[in-house]
């Protein structure tokens, strides 16, 4: 399906009324591109900005050299080792540093620490930058392959949505995608309205500098949900391309519609 049509009445239904932007210049879509990829840098700085210096320190350590035992640690900030202890259990508490006990001889038994997944992702990442040049590359040796390799990603998400929501009621299944949507990093709700109708809202673009580039990424969105939830119409209301702080999606199940199909737009 193919959420970019070309009628206007098709384009104002879809972006909730609101004309959507003229096409934007390759330089001026490569200048957003660059800014999202420093938004998402300039998060990270600020991330680990927020914790205090002999924590920020004690992260990057652990960064540099994989995993080091209290009193290595405690050495290379300077601090006590009792210290050092207290800035290590409070980074434990917040999911950022993992311990195991390792014994050497017959001394008393050293608690050797390393950063969790969600600490190392404290630390800068350019996935978006990166996916961008992969997918140029293989756009200049097969422009319609790109749209495959979308095509698959899409198959393998739908296939994964189907089995969860087997058999569940229809507003159990609204629930169970965006879940899934959350899960895959959207920061995604939903809500019940009045009339019987669902929202379904995106706070966040999980892949947002590939989709400035490639309207794959978006049509594969409003694709995927239209063919989770084929008993419905689903409509897009608002969308982050087109200016709006949020995407979000009008799902209508057919009962309410009277289509015994999903929307075509």
């Amino acid at each position: 399906m193919n959420d970019r049509p070309d009628r206007p009445d098709q384009r104002a239904k879809i972006d909730g009324g609101i004309p959507p932007r003229q096409p934007v210049a390759a330089n001026a879509s490569m200048s957003l591109i660059r800014g999202t990829e420093q938004a998402e840098r300039t998060r990270q700085e600020i991330a680990l900005s927020a914790f205090p210096e002999t924590r920020r320190q004690i992260l990057g350590f652990l960064k540099r050299d994989g995993a080091a035992d209290t009193e290595r640690l405690a050495q290379l900030t300077g601090i006590t080792v009792s210290g050092a202890r207290q800035h290590l259990a409070a980074l434990e508490r917040d999911g950022l540093v993992v311990h195991r006990v390792e014994r050497r001889g017959a001394g008393r038994p050293r608690h050797s620490y390393a950063l969790t997944t969600a600490g190392d992702a404290l630390f800068p990442r350019h996935y978006g930058a990166l996916t961008n040049e992969l997918l140029a590359y293989v756009e200049d040796e097969d422009p319609e392959l790109v749209a495959r390799i979308f095509a698959r990603r899409g198959q393998r998400r739908l296939e994964g949505a189907l089995e969860r929501t087997a058999g569940h009621a229809f507003p159990e299944r609204v629930a169970i995608v965006a879940t899934i949507l959350d899960e895959d990093g959207y920061l995604a709700d939903f809500t019940e309205e009045a009339d019987g109708t669902f929202v379904i809202t995106e706070h966040n673009c999980a892949v947002l500098s590939v989709a400035l580039r490639y309207s794959h990424a978006c049509s594969s969105e409003l694709d995927f949900l239209q063919r989770t939830l084929p008993d419905a119409e689903v409509t897009r209301i608002a969308h982050r391309i087109n200016g709006a702080h949020v995407c979000a999606y009008r799902v209508a199940p057919n009962v309410l519609t009277g289509q015994s199909h999903p929307s075509e737009s």
